[in-house]
C-alpha cells in the first residue's frame, strides 16, 4: 500500500510577483529560496496550457516546505479569488508564534483581512488558538494561525 509521506508546496498563481513578492517576502517574512522563469514543455503538458513561460518563487516555511508562487506568461488570465466559503476557492494556514504583531505589521503594509483583528478560537479542538485570515494582492486568503499558549 501507497502512503502520503509528506508535505512539499502549495501553489498559488499571481498576477504580478513583484506586488506578492511584498506580501508574502516583506511581511509575512518568508525567505526566498529560488526564483527562476522556467519555459519547459514538460510544464505546458502537466498543466495542459500553451503559457510561454512561468516565473516561479519558492518561499520558504520555517520547519516545513514551501508556498509556491506561479507567475504565467503569454497566455490570457483571469481571476479565480473568491469568498471563503465560495468552492474551488482556498486558502494556506501558516503557523505563527506572534499573531498581534504579523497581522499588525501586515495592516501597516496595507494589507487587509476578513476580520478587523485575530480572533480568539473559544470551542472546538483549536480552543485557546488565535486566527485571522489576511488577504494576499490577489485575494488569497492566508490564514495566520497561533497555538494555544500552555502554561
Amino acid at each position: 500500500m501507497t502512503h502520503i509521506t509528506g508535505f512539499f508546496h502549495g501553489g498559488i498563481t499571481v498576477k504580478d510577483m513583484e506586488a506578492s513578492l511584498k506580501f508574502y517576502r516583506d511581511g509575512l517574512q518568508l525567505e526566498v529560496e529560488f526564483d527562476v522563469i522556467n519555459s519547459a514543455d514538460y510544464l505546458r503538458t502537466v498543466v495542459a496550457m500553451p503559457f510561454s513561460e512561468i516565473r516561479i518563487v519558492y518561499l520558504r516555511i520555517p520547519n516545513s516546505g514551501f508556498v509556491e508562487l506561479l507567475e504565467y506568461r503569454g497566455v490570457e488570465r483571469h481571476s479565480a479569488s473568491a469568498r471563503p466559503a465560495d468552492f474551488g476557492g482556498g486558502h494556506l494556514c501558516l503557523y505563527v508564534d506572534d499573531i498581534e504583531a504579523i497581522s499588525a505589521r501586515m495592516q501597516r503594509l496595507g494589507y487587509s483581512s476578513r476580520s478587523e483583528k485575530p480572533v480568539d478560537i473559544v470551542a472546538g479542538p483549536n480552543i485557546g488558538a488565535k486566527v485571522i485570515y489576511m488577504i494576499d494582492p490577489d485575494g488569497y486568503f492566508i490564514e495566520l494561525f497561533q497555538k494555544p499558549i500552555k502554561s
